[in-house]
């Protein structure tokens, strides 16, 4: 497994990140510790979690996702070293006052991070959301983390290229610690919104970025072709507005590449963002060993010129 330098952190990871947010969701605690187990068997390294996962599940507060990964490092000693830990915080946990950027509400979110997950340590820390707590108040609760040695590096989630580029204008002019990782959705339909001026953006200033929603919800695995086939799973109704011309061109042009090589059609479009510049690796969720199998083959995948330039024009955004 070729590991990759995640921007200016520090950090390496291999090129597809574990996706945290089923954890304690869509799968159990025993599932998850089977999943995890592989992912990291099959040489991988790094999870994605946040403190939020999963609050929107009836009778869940939020935190799940964090206890499910410290109780499986819990049970697996010596883990701690081989994997990086992603979360963030900012999201809404539902109780007054424990959401947002400020340094009151990080100072208090980190430890409770730091609890559910078991460790000393966070590795990469996120702002989930920006919000409207000024970038120095933020940048300056990090410091403090960072310099306590309860977080490694810092990253923003969902930040466009004027709110990335303002927060490293205020880190730079107030002597504060920078982003060094991005979290932007980004996948081979959703593309508009990443390509151009974000992505420019981190590539000269060295920012890492790994990308969410890199499957677009299930739709570029091919399930999903018709109005008749949503309701093959829960996720049917966010792929509906995928069912476009060019979202069908995208999937022929994945089904011609996954039939040269006999991959599935996920595995290509994983393969197709690991191939981007200004990409350091896809986030990806995992229900089952066998999907944790289908990241192997994806990241053992090299797309060639002409793939690339197939999916490129299939999947050009509409001007």
């Amino acid at each position: 497994m070729e590991y990759r330098k995640l921007g200016s952190s520090g950090l390496t990871t291999a090129p597809l990140v574990l996706g945290g947010n089923v954890f304690g969701w869509t799968i159990d605690q025993d599932t998850s510790f089977k999943v995890l187990d592989a992912f990291v068997d099959h040489g991988f390294n790094a999870i994605d979690t946040a403190d939020v996962y999963s609050a929107w599940v009836p009778g869940n507060a939020g935190g799940e996702s964090e206890r499910v990964i410290g109780a499986w490092l819990k049970a697996r000693p010596g883990m701690r070293e081989k994997v990086t830990l992603f979360t963030k915080v900012g999201s809404d946990m539902g109780v007054p006052g424990h959401k947002g950027l400020s340094a009151a509400w990080i100072a208090q979110a980190v430890e409770d991070s730091l609890q559910r997950l078991g460790v000393d340590e966070i590795d990469l820390y996120f702002s989930h959301w920006p919000d409207n707590t000024p970038y120095d108040e933020t940048l300056g609760a990090y410091e403090k983390l960072l310099t306590a040695g309860k977080i490694r590096a810092i990253g923003a989630s969902n930040l466009d290229a004027a709110q990335l580029g303002e927060s490293l204008r205020v880190a730079k002019d107030a002597g504060l610690p920078s982003y060094q990782v991005l979290q932007p959705g980004y996948n081979l339909y959703d593309r508009a919104g990443f390509e151009g001026d974000l992505a420019d953006l981190c590539l000269r200033e060295h920012i890492g970025v790994v990308v969410y929603y890199a499957l677009a919800s299930g739709f570029l695995s091919g399930k999903y072709r018709s109005e008749a086939d949503l309701d093959k799973s829960k996720r049917g109704g966010g792929v509906k507005k995928y069912l476009t011309p060019r979202g069908l061109a995208i999937l022929g042009a994945l089904d011609v590449i996954a039939a040269k090589y006999s991959a599935a059609q996920a595995e290509v479009a994983l393969a197709w963002l690991m191939a981007q510049p200004a990409v350091t690796a896809p986030i990806a969720s995992a229900t089952s060993i066998q999907q944790v199998e289908s990241f192997a083959r994806a990241a053992a995948l090299q797309l060639s010129a002409d793939d690339l330039a197939a999916l490129n024009a299939a999947s050009a955004p509409e001007a």
